[in-house]
Order: structure tokens, then sequence, then C-alpha cells
């Protein structure tokens, strides 16, 4: 019981990311089909996940295709029950229905202003009225949502919900261009920033493709505010210390070395997104000892 999950560039689809974080999130088996924005290769993989017109989109494993993903948070909580996409005390679960549903049709000044991208940490970025106005309704949220919870987790609402994924562009937003938010709106975006497939999702993000000049911008740099990735790096050659892919179980083709030891690959994806960051990924970390 497989999904299919269309999606579009990591570091660039925000969209994409909240229908990924859906499934990887909370445990549900899917396979990624992949396509680049801007590109007829997007169309053409959309073609199978008629009627959608847009990433992300979701068939079922009964054919049945979601094209929208406040849409699929809906579907798959009513196909998995248990996965936990939603509270389960129903107060908190129209809250955060709520917010769902406002940052799916919302914010369009901090959408058109600080597009995503997962690729850059920028400075000297100089927000819009109009985007700190989004950014205070986003506080507002936010505060809101942990008083009516009582949350003592990093998340809205006790564990991570879909509403939490929801909003993991928004984090990413805020982390990219440096937006100012309090105390407490910093240390969720920085939960974010360190949560296992966000971080996973970024690595790959990293790695899946050229720049898109269309999020370039006439800015400095900083280093990503989120946890700093152990210091791998790709190598021409093995031996590797293992002859399985940690990913496929193919043979390794692919090398990277970190702390002076060598790990295999089967291709240059597997292996480039684990030089991004080696410790986001179990498959890879399992075999460190």
């Amino acid at each position: 019981m497989t999904y299919d999950l269309a999606i579009g560039d990591r570091g660039y689809s925000s969209w994409s990311l909240r229908g990924w974080l859906l499934l990887d999130a909370f445990g549900l088996p899917y396979r990624t089909h992949f396509a680049r924005l801007y590109t007829d290769e997007l169309p053409k993989l959309l073609a199978d996940f008629a009627p959608a017109r847009t990433v992300p989109a979701l068939k079922a494993p009964d054919g049945t295709v979601i094209p929208d993903s406040l849409a699929m948070a809906e579907e798959l909580a009513s196909r998995h029950p248990d996965a936990g996409l939603w509270p389960a005390e129903p107060r908190l679960r129209a809250a955060a229905r709520t917010l769902a549903a406002e940052m799916h049709s919302s914010f369009m000044a901090l959408r058109d202003a600080c597009s995503m991208n997962l690729r850059a940490a920028f400075t000297g970025f100089q927000p819009s009225e109009r985007v700190l106005a989004d950014i205070a309704r986003i506080e507002a949220l936010w505060a809101w949502a942990r008083g009516l919870s009582g949350s003592k987790t990093p998340w809205l609402f006790g564990a991570y919900s879909a509403a939490d994924a929801f909003y993991a562009p928004v984090a990413a937003r805020i982390a990219t261009y440096g937006l100012p938010v309090g105390p407490e709106a910093q240390a969720y975006v920085a939960a974010h920033l360190a949560h296992p497939s966000f971080r996973r999702w970024r690595a790959m993000g990293l790695v899946d493709g050229p720049d898109q000049p269309a999020y370039a911008l006439p800015l400095a740099t900083r280093p990503w505010p989120g946890p700093a990735p152990l210091a791998a790096e790709a190598v021409a050659k093995g031996p590797s210390e293992n002859a399985a892919c940690p990913y496929s179980g193919k043979p390794v083709t692919h090398f990277l070395k970190l702390d002076g030891r060598v790990w295999g690959f089967c291709n240059a994806f597997c292996r480039d997104k684990t030089v991004a960051d080696p410790a986001a990924w179990p498959a890879f970390t399992a075999l460190l000892g």
C-alpha cells in the first residue's frame, strides 16, 4: 500500500515540501516522482496525475489522485486515523485545521517577497511592512495554538501534526531571509530546521539539480542556521567499508569520506544527499557504529 507523490525542486518548492512531510514525517509509505520546475518535465510528469496541474500531487494505492496539499492532509488522515496527522482532541484538531487552512490560503506578501530557498541564507534582506504584517499574524497564530494546547514540546499542539508540516516552509523562509521573530517563534523555527524529515528534504534539495536562476538575489549569504552537517566529502574511488548501498542494497559505485573512513553508495544522488547532511540519514548513520 504505497502512495505515489509528484514533487518539484526540493530546494524551492514549498508546496512539495508540505505534501512530502505529510507522508515522510508520519511514516506513511510512498514513492517520489521528481520533475524540475519551469521545464517540460513537469507537465509530462503530471500527465500521470490528472487532473493535477501543479505539484505536489498524490496518487493513492487505489488510483485516486489528490492534487492539493490540504486535501492530502484530510484524505491521509481519513485513510490512516492512527498516523496522528491531526490532534486527537476535537478542539485542538479544529484549531490545527484552522491554522493549516490559513497557511494554505494566506500570507501572500510573505510568499511573493520571500520565495522558499533552502539552498541559501541571506543577510541584508529588508522586509516590507506587508511582509512584517504577515509575520506578526503568523506569530500570533503560533502563540494562540501553543496557549490553547499547552504544548510542552517544540510543536504547536504537542505531537508533531499536519499543522506543523504546513508551517515548515514558513519556518524555512524565516531562516533563509533572517526575518525578525520573537524568541518563542525562533525556537519553533529551530525545531523545524532540526526535524529529521526536514533535514533529509533539505539535504536532497541541495543536490537534486542546479540552482534555479529565478531564486537568486543580490544579497550576501551566511551559513544555514540549522544544525551544522558533519564534514563529509565525495571521493573518486574506494574501497569502502560497505559493499551495498545503505538505501537501496545495490552494489556500491560512488564514495564519500567521513572521519577518515570511506563509504559507498549505488549512485551519485545517494552519495551526494549523504554528503550534504550525513547525520540526517539513519540508514547511513547505522553503518558508523
